[in-house]
């Protein structure tokens, strides 16, 4: 059985190879023993268990001592590495917009003492409704996710988040820079749908959508069932004295006796869940105060509407007993279908949940035991561009299956069932790489004959 169809070698140059070309000029520093790492963790037969035994897979040209200098004293340009992810085809909806899944990620250093920039992480213990906070590095991280049943998304940004910063206000800053290279991509143009941004509970929907409130983008997130919201002020009637009202009446999620006629209802029949009831509620917003993140607010805080729908299921495949989801949506007048499509789109969210777990547990994110953050920084822009190596050569490489694993189509198999064979398909892509460096080498030849040598060349930079 073969692992990659054989298109001859026009259709092997294409996104994959581009990427491939890119993210070596993006190294500029230890460029060859940096892409041999991202090669090894590709090309690993099984889960990458411990850094050191990298440099025992074929593809890794170096020793281990090449491997640990590498990402301690490498160079990685980030920007232009975003501005490649940025550029490479993205997943979209059945409705054709981007969807954007944000969510918080930790590699958790609890026995790192000298590791500086650690901060307490939320994980969850074994027990119903128990916490442990453990030392760590949370990173902030941005992925577009596909439409459908799939494990697959496309990473866009990572960004640790340092002692003191504030996730929504370090997601926000994200989100900003993710949608103008976008657009300067042309990923996004004028008359595009809006780009939907999806998180969950842990986030302040309502803040993050007054922060992107001039770009293109609208907030669907997931709040806590305890939460009270406020309807708009109703119209004032004539000869009515005394300051007008800022809020309506209120909305509690507990209290069914305030939620009134929903302005939309909507039933269905799915596979996992049984029938689904949503009900949506139009114009609802927070009553902030100047705390937390509004005391440096202006005096006259502002009043943020939103969609509110109300999930549930008739069951779940665990067979647990299942509660209510509550969503926040910072578009206003849903319709019928509008709740359908953001329900749904919701769900998918939980796709990221997948790719956290094959970094951690097949890519080997959180296995090496590094001390400085920069590194930590530097491996993980490595693993998210070796991911989406795997996504590009999705569509090149057929099943490579187990003998008690079931066959599956090209366009259904996981991102671990590709890595198997990534290796067939990197002989072919690193040989127009060699060709690329090869050209390189003779455009800065007379650099070298002299006796000089060039800091940002190809060559110089793989040395």
């Amino acid at each position: 059985m073969t692992s990659v169809h054989d298109r001859g070698p026009a259709c092997v140059v294409g996104d994959l190879d581009r990427f491939r070309r890119e993210f070596y000029e993006c190294l500029t520093a230890r460029a060859d023993a940096l892409f041999d790492l991202a090669d090894a963790v590709l090309c690993a037969d099984g889960p990458v268990r411990s850094l050191v035994e990298l440099s025992l897979v074929g593809e890794h040209r170096r020793g281990h001592g090449a491997l640990y200098d590498a990402l301690a004293c490498g160079r990685l340009d980030i920007d232009r590495l975003r501005t490649a992810l940025a550029a490479v085809p993205l997943p979209r909806a059945a409705d054709g917009r981007l969807v954007l899944a944000v969510d918080v990620t930790c590699w958790l250093r609890p026995d790192a003492h000298t590791s500086p920039q650690r901060i307490l992480c939320h994980t969850y213990g074994r027990g119903k409704d128990q916490t442990i906070m453990i030392p760590g590095w949370p990173y902030s991280m941005v992925v577009a996710l596909d439409s459908g049943r799939s494990s697959w998304t496309a990473p866009l940004d990572a960004v640790r988040l340092a002692p003191g910063d504030d996730a929504a206000t370090v997601t926000a800053g994200q989100l900003r820079d993710i949608v103008g290279r976008l657009i300067a991509a042309g990923q996004w143009q004028a008359g595009d749908a809006e780009i939907l941004v999806v998180a969950d509970a842990g986030y302040d929907a309502p803040r993050l959508a007054f922060l992107l409130r001039d770009l293109p983008v609208q907030v669907l997130a997931r709040m806590r069932s305890d939460r009270v919201l406020r309807r708009a002020v109703p119209p004032r009637r004539p000869g009515t004295v005394g300051r007008p009202p800022c809020h309506g009446g209120e909305f509690v999620f507990g209290d069914p006796a305030t939620w009134g006629e929903p302005d939309a209802a909507t039933v269905a029949d799915t596979r996992l869940y049984g029938r689904a009831w949503a009900c949506a509620w139009d114009r609802l917003h927070l009553r902030l105060t100047h705390r937390s993140a509004w005391t440096a607010a202006a005096n006259v805080l502002p009043v943020i509407e939103g969609t509110v729908i109300r999930l549930e299921v008739g069951n779940l495949p665990s067979g647990a007993t299942p509660k209510p989801v509550w969503l926040w949506w910072s578009g206003v007048d849903a319709t019928t279908a509008d709740v359908d499509r953001l329900w749904q789109t919701f769900l998918r969210r939980f796709d990221i949940e997948h790719t956290f777990r094959l970094f951690k547990q097949t890519l080997g994110w959180t296995c090496p035991k590094i001390r400085t953050p920069q590194a930590a920084d530097r491996w993980t822009w490595m693993i998210l561009a070796a991911y989406t190596q795997l996504r590009l050569a999705r569509a090149l490489t057929t099943d490579l299956r187990r003998p008690w694993e079931k066959p599956a189509p090209p366009q259904r198999l996981s991102p671990a069932r590709v890595r198997r064979g990534f290796r067939h398909l990197r002989a072919k892509a690193t040989s127009l790489l060699h060709s690329f460096r090869s050209s390189a080498v003779k455009r800065f030849s007379a650099w070298h004959r002299g006796g000089r040598s060039c800091s940002g060349c190809v060559p110089c930079r793989g040395v």
